[in-house]
């Protein structure tokens, strides 16, 4: 599962320095199946001696091993200086560390530096390349590289380093550019869900503004016979039915533009910038805009729709167009799961998707549950993996629940919870903090 908790940068310099530690520890008390459980299987490892070398975890178990043989007794480490570096999931420690050795009954202390490179694997970090080398007046014996030839190693990986820093700058800049591009085709594809729905929600206002300027029209002429007729009082009934209806143009008006810029705000880039808002009004919105979008494509489509909204929840501060988005994303993926109910349980089964909003204390929860088959527990950890669906090719992108859990918890400071049942049905819970 993966992890989508947010740490920030000193959190995760403390998970990389706790795998480093607790790795050059387990060296130091000669325990080589625990210091080897840091390690990726692909782990590498190049030495100050000649034959230091390892291209992978088996060969570097076997050099430790000849190393416990040649000194069994457990030595002290005091790192003299370090220092960490982070970019993106991969990681690397440098340090100066004093070894306190017994060899030959005598007490030797050993200055060597130490970069370990480290990458985030199944949101664990792991080991995965380790050089240790002597400072050059450290050198000595047949079996060490020469100072020249060690000045020469060290700007080779220098230089290395510094091209797969580079490399990764830049695959991480194209990542984040495919991330941006892929997010905004999920909003975009949810723009499409909505546009029957729109059509539909626009035509009901224009519909009665058309009518009650008909209406006006016949009422104005009327107005005019009687005053013709010098019928001041019936006239001025007359003039109060032209101007209730006017308000009610005014309202429907009002009404069709604000579908309009809500459609605008979800199609364009969020502006990242929350605003009081509704939240009653947002969710009801989308609701309507999803149920009808359905219909207008499936006119078999039908579901039972309940909303219990708390209205002692005043405005609060969100971000509109984003929330707007998870809302949608989640009710319609609720009348996607009873739809399907719906085909293999015909006779006594009746679609139903309910939408809750409630006040708790300094939070305001948004609930949106279905009665559909609920998600099977295999796949309930990888539900808010990017490019996860359990809908057939082509009907899902596998991004709607991953943009809406960062919209949720990165964007917001909240939580997205999901509850279900197999056979009975799928509930999910956004939580915002007021």
């Amino acid at each position: 599962m993966d992890d989508h908790t947010t740490y920030s940068e000193e959190e995760i310099k403390q998970q990389v320095l706790q795998v480093h530690d607790s790795f050059w520890k387990a060296l130091a008390e000669r325990d080589i199946q625990k210091r080897f459980s840091f390690c990726a299987d692909f782990v590498t490892f190049i030495g100050s001696g000649l034959n230091e070398k390892a291209g992978n975890k088996e060969e570097y178990i076997a050099i430790n091993k000849t190393g416990n043989e040649q000194y069994p007794a457990k030595f002290g480490i005091d790192i003299i200086w370090s220092r960490i570096s982070i970019l993106g999931d991969t990681s690397w420690v440098e340090t100066e560390v004093e070894w306190t050795m017994l060899i030959d009954e005598k007490v030797q202390k050993e200055l060597l530096r130490n970069t370990v490179l480290l990458k985030k694997i199944d949101s664990k970090w792991m080991i995965v390349h380790v050089h240790g080398s002597m400072p050059d007046y450290r050198l000595a014996g047949t079996n060490y590289i020469t100072n020249s030839e060690t000045s020469k190693r060290n700007l080779e990986l220098e230089k290395k380093v510094f091209e797969r820093t580079r490399e990764l700058n830049l695959a991480l800049e194209n990542l984040k550019n495919t991330q941006v591009q892929l997010i905004q085709s999920e909003k975009m594809a949810s723009l499409g869900e909505l546009t029957a729905g729109i059509a539909h929600e626009i035509q009901n206002p224009l519909n009665f503004v058309n009518n009650f300027s008909e209406v006006n029209t016949e009422l104005i002429d009327e107005m005019k016979e009687e005053i013709e007729k010098g019928n001041i009082n019936q006239a001025k009934l007359l003039a109060n039915d032209i101007a209730d209806n006017e308000q009610k143009i005014n309202h429907h008006g009002k009404r069709a533009d604000a579908i309009v810029k809500g459609m605008l705000q979800h199609s364009r880039s969020s502006t990242g910038v929350k605003e009081p808002t509704d939240i009653n009004d947002l969710a009801d919105e989308y609701l309507r805009l999803a149920y009808h979008g359905l219909r207008a494509k499936d006119k078999s489509f039908n579901a039972l729709m309940k909303m219990d909204y708390d209205q002692s929840i005043g405005n609060i501060n969100i971000i509109p167009q984003d929330i707007g988005r998870v809302i949608l994303n989640l009710i319609t993926n609720a009348f996607y799961a009873v739809t399907e109910k719906k085909k293999t349980n015909s006779q006594g089964y009746e679609p139903t998707v309910t939408l809750l909003t409630k006040r708790l204390g300094n939070e305001v929860l948004i609930s949106v549950r279905d009665n559909g088959d609920g998600i099977p527990q295999k796949v309930i950890d990888k539900i808010f993996q990017p490019f996860f669906t359990t809908k057939p090719t082509g009907q899902g992108t596998g991004l709607g629940l991953s943009m809406s859990y960062d919209i949720v918890t990165k964007g917001h400071g909240g939580q997205l919870k999901v509850e279900t049942k197999e056979g009975e049905g799928t509930q999910f819970i956004i939580i915002l903090p007021v």
